[in-house]
């Protein structure tokens, strides 16, 4: 009977579908689990039919759980972010013991979880924060594991991580040590941010990724009527935060995310449905225009123009990164990162294996574009890239992450750009100070008018 006692290797609490998958996943790699959820008629529904003949055990309850568990005692959190994941902490606290460890595999703030490992290290207890990625479907057969947070931890889970991820090229697993704190889910955050960009550039492509074989799967579906299901489906897109966050922290930290930011906000304007119908009526777009050159053509300036935009938003998502390890004093390894992306996840493609070799040639690289590989690339791409966006603009067709992205990339090629007005600016209305070329580092203030005062606002800053 499944209520006999055991001796289990970890426990998992959430039932949700992602919770089974990773469940019934361990077991298959010889692991046993103890399955808790709250409504505790969950946990005997799945141990009779899900996980029937496996070796999984079920709790009545925590101190039930807890009870069934070796040690140092291993608990994941696959529940809902934010106040539920709080709750089970509060409740696992008084039942573990110094060295425990407390594992949130849900798609928590990154600040949540650096804060949780202060909280809990102060108790004696360790706290990791996995970013975990690749759906139902990854769950159960390899996911992309992002752990980090007490990195004591890390020896206690690593065996059931890595053997449980997704492999790739010789059997290299998924799943690594990111770093301290919320770096786990702040690796994660910036991969949902990618996934983003990458679902709002999608046309057509040869990257061999696994966006693009489920869109082809999406456009060749059709409906129970012979027709194509895809046209009938409501254009107003959903979004869970993690893109959202993305683009914030680009904010807060200062690193032009822009492809990221202009793929959330694309989603909210399609959002707006019913605004948009109302406009599609009285704003017109070009009259008469419509495209007249080689279609055969075209779809290869749109694959490199693909192609050209994707390097960008990878290019952005590793800025972020490297920022918010300066600003974290975490110690992130790029290329075990885009490792870890190249299977069992969302943006899974053979792309990443590109980005490993580059932070392999170069781990200082500040930029993916300064890597002679991206370099090239870019540059091949360069023309239809141009010639795609130029096309869309007298189409009239909204294309934000292609249009955003090489404007990203003209200004990055720059070394001058109209900036120096931006300062002379605001300089001028606000006292705001400014720096020479000929001296960076010392700010001076220029009376524009000869009205005004030589006081800057550094001056009187309240």
């Amino acid at each position: 009977m499944w209520f006999v006692m055991c001796v289990a290797d970890i426990a998992l609490i959430g039932l949700a579908v992602m919770g089974q998958n990773l469940i019934l996943n361990m077991n298959d790699h010889g692991f046993v689990v103890c399955a808790y959820n709250r409504t505790v008629s969950k946990v005997h529904d799945f141990l009779r039919n899900e996980a029937k003949s496996t070796k999984v055990i079920g709790a009545e309850s925590l101190e039930d759980m807890v009870s069934k568990l070796k040690s140092p005692r291993r608990v994941i959190l696959l529940v809902k972010a934010g106040q539920a994941v709080d709750d089970f902490i509060d409740k696992l606290v008084p039942l573990l013991q110094p060295g425990d460890i407390i594992i949130d595999g849900g798609n928590s703030e990154y600040r949540d979880t650096t804060r949780r490992c202060q909280s809990l290290k102060a108790k004696g207890l360790l706290f990791v924060g996995s970013g975990v990625s690749g759906g139902e479907e990854g769950a159960r057969h390899g996911p992309s594991l992002m752990p980090g947070g007490h990195k004591e931890a890390w020896p206690h889970i690593k065996d059931i991580f890595q053997s449980i991820a997704a492999k790739v090229g010789t059997g290299e697993s998924c799943c690594d040590w990111v770093g301290d704190e919320g770096a786990g889910h702040f690796v994660k955050m910036v991969h949902n941010g990618i996934e983003y960009g990458d679902m709002q550039c999608y046309f057509c492509s040869e990257l061999d990724s696994f966006l693009i074989e489920i869109t082809a799967n999406i456009l060749k579906y059709r409906d129970t009527d012979g027709t194509h299901l895809l046209p009938k489906i409501r254009d107003s897109a959903g979004q869970k935060g993690t893109g959202k966050w993305t683009a914030i922290s680009a904010l807060e930290y200062g690193i032009p995310v822009t492809l990221i930011g202009e793929a959330v906000f694309a989603r909210c304007l399609s959002s707006l449905k019913d605004e948009r119908v109302l406009a599609s009526k009285s704003l017109k777009g070009p009259q008469g225009a419509k495209f007249t050159g080689d279609k055969d053509q075209f779809l290869e300036d749109i694959r490199k123009a693909l192609y050209a935009s994707k390097i960008i938003s990878y290019a952005q998502g590793f800025m972020l990164l490297r920022q918010a390890a300066k600003e974290f004093g975490w110690s992130l390894n790029y290329g075990a990162i885009a490792l870890m992306w190249r299977g069992g996840c969302i943006i899974r493609s053979v792309f990443l294996g590109k980005i490993k070799e580059a932070f392999d040639r170069d781990s200082e690289l500040q930029n993916l574009l300064l890597d002679g590989f991206f370099t090239n690339a870019v540059q091949d791409c360069q023309a239809s890239w141009r010639r795609v966006v130029s096309t869309g603009v007298e189409l009239g067709i909204p294309m934000p992450s292609f249009t955003t992205a090489l404007s990203f990339y003209d200004g990055y090629r720059h070394a001058m750009l109209p900036a120096n007005l931006l300062q002379a600016q605001r300089d001028y209305f606000g006292a705001h100070t400014y720096e020479l070329l000929s001296n960076p580092g010392h700010f001076i203030h220029t009376n524009w008018t000869g009205h005004g005062g030589n006081v800057s606002s550094t001056s009187y800053n309240a």
